[in-house]
């Protein structure tokens, strides 16, 4: 079976120590560093990592964070490099079903952050992987978007979501359409097909998860 998320994540990790610490990302305000830490935390401090996507927690997991990416860089990107067993999300068990996507977007924002950066040629079995992401990703953060979404993969599959009324068609690679479903539209190679004013609202929408 292949293994996607470990190769995104020394693939990621071999990245991060090519550029330094402070190499840019498209995460507004962070640099390699912060996202180092950024991972280092999700994996290592159950006690803070619930401040990621918890609005209360949020300050606390914040201010682990820094302290973390405080730490020496190459000690930083070998703990993204290799997460304990233990960990949550990144045990045996869970490694490919939790960290596929997250450190496939994450190796993104590293590399898209950079000039004359290209899309890569992804193997098929990553890219199917990738739609099953996206496609409850889509489900999860246009329903309430008011048109009728067709979001498709040509090759992989296709929904329909939104509120209803004009049509507008979101079409790309199952990696474009994860980027772009997670806020990343901005730097995600995808063909909208719609009304110019509601093609205009979802590229710049608040979204993810």
């Amino acid at each position: 079976m292949p293994r996607y998320a470990r190769a995104e994540r020394e693939a990621l990790a071999d990245l991060l120590l090519a550029l330094g610490p402070d190499a840019p990302t498209i995460n507004e305000g962070w640099a390699t560093r912060d996202l180092a830490a950024h991972l280092v935390l999700r994996e290592r401090r159950p006690d803070a990592a619930g401040g990621i996507m918890v609005a209360p927690l949020r300050g606390y997991a914040e201010r682990v964070r820094r302290r973390l990416a405080d730490r020496p860089y190459p000690e930083l990107v070998a703990q993204v490099r290799r997460p304990p067993v233990w960990s949550p999300v990144s045990n045996p068990l869970t490694d490919e079903l939790a960290n596929t996507l997250e450190f496939f977007i994450h190796h993104e924002d590293v590399r898209r952050a950079s000039s004359g950066w290209q899309p890569r040629d992804l193997p098929p079995g990553l890219q199917a992987a990738l739609w099953k992401r996206a496609a409850p990703m889509a489900r999860l953060t246009l329903r309430r978007f008011p048109a009728d979404l067709y979001v498709k993969a040509p090759g992989y599959g296709k929904i329909s979501v939104g509120r209803g009324g004009e049509p507008l068609r979101v079409v790309g690679a199952p990696a474009e359409l994860v980027l772009f479903l997670s806020g990343r539209q901005r730097v995600a190679r995808v063909q909208l097909d719609g009304p110019v004013a509601a093609a205009r609202k979802l590229r710049n929408a608040s979204l993810g998860m």
